[in-house]
């Protein structure tokens, strides 16, 4: 299917690796000049020449963490008009809400509500002047299911799905489209980190923890970010414009409801 992206500007956040380069991946096949983003600058540069390599799109490398204004000055200063934003950046580390400090608190809503938030703010006057735009978020199943230890990032996200509800309805006769993407367990290094903290505490593998995981899941597998990166890209299409203020769940039927 053309999606009718060839020649759009897409901005990845935290997209060196995991879900966001698994989306400017699927962007680049589509036909978008793609901005990625990731702080270690050696993966970052091989990202850029793997994912160019593999689709001859143009990959734009910016070195900067997405969670700090500079950061986000430069993630914006890198394309003249950026079409699509697609919101991503880690979560706080596991630790149980008896534990976390105010600081902890603070750092939890400004890197998963305050900095998309921010981004939207950055691009989203100039899509609505085009008449084009595509901003997509990725937040986490646990918005809908919260898991035990990651309280802080399940509300952040939670904060950020709430805010921009509405902002979708202000900006969606512009076509410019606001949507979540909620990813249940995929196998990506943040998933086998959380698998090694468990196994810690448990006394066990991290090996045998995702198994465990696995188990729970009724498709019987964990995902493979290159479905999720897909999702993504047609979220992005001109195919999607009737599509805003919506929250996709894909966590292989994890989640036990009908709505």
């Amino acid at each position: 299917m053309d999606l009718g992206l060839k020649g759009k500007r897409a901005i990845v956040c935290a997209s060196s690796k995991g879900l966001g380069r698994a989306c400017a991946t699927a962007l680049a096949q589509a036909g978008c000049e793609v901005v990625i983003n990731g702080r270690n600058v050696a993966t970052l540069e091989a990202t850029a020449k793997e994912i160019a390599e593999a689709t001859g799109a143009r990959v734009i490398p910016i070195a900067a963490d997405v969670g700090t204004p500079e950061g986000r000055k430069a993630l914006l200063s890198a394309l003249p008009e950026v079409d699509i934003l697609v919101n991503n950046n880690g979560g706080p580390p596991t630790k149980d809400f008896r534990q976390l400090s105010h600081a902890d608190m603070v750092a939890g809503v400004e890197g998963n509500m305050i900095t998309p938030i921010e981004l939207i703010q950055g691009v989203i006057d100039g899509m609505v002047a085009r008449k084009f735009g595509r901003i997509i978020n990725i937040t986490s199943g646990s918005v809908k299911m919260p898991l035990p230890m990651l309280d802080l990032s399940s509300g952040a996200r939670a904060g950020l799905t709430a805010f921009v509800a509405g902002v979708a309805r202000q900006v969606a006769g512009s076509n410019v489209t606001i949507n979540g993407i909620l990813p249940g367990a995929f196998l990506t290094d943040r998933l086998r980190t959380i698998a090694a903290g468990a196994a810690k505490a448990q006394g066990t593998t991290a090996d045998e923890v995702l198994a465990a995981r696995t188990k729970t899941i009724p498709a019987g597998r964990l995902g493979d970010p290159e479905e999720f990166g897909q999702l993504c890209a047609y979220l992005a299409s001109k195919q999607a414009g009737y599509i805003t203020g919506q929250n996709f769940l894909i966590d292989g039927g994890t989640f036990p409801g009908a709505f």
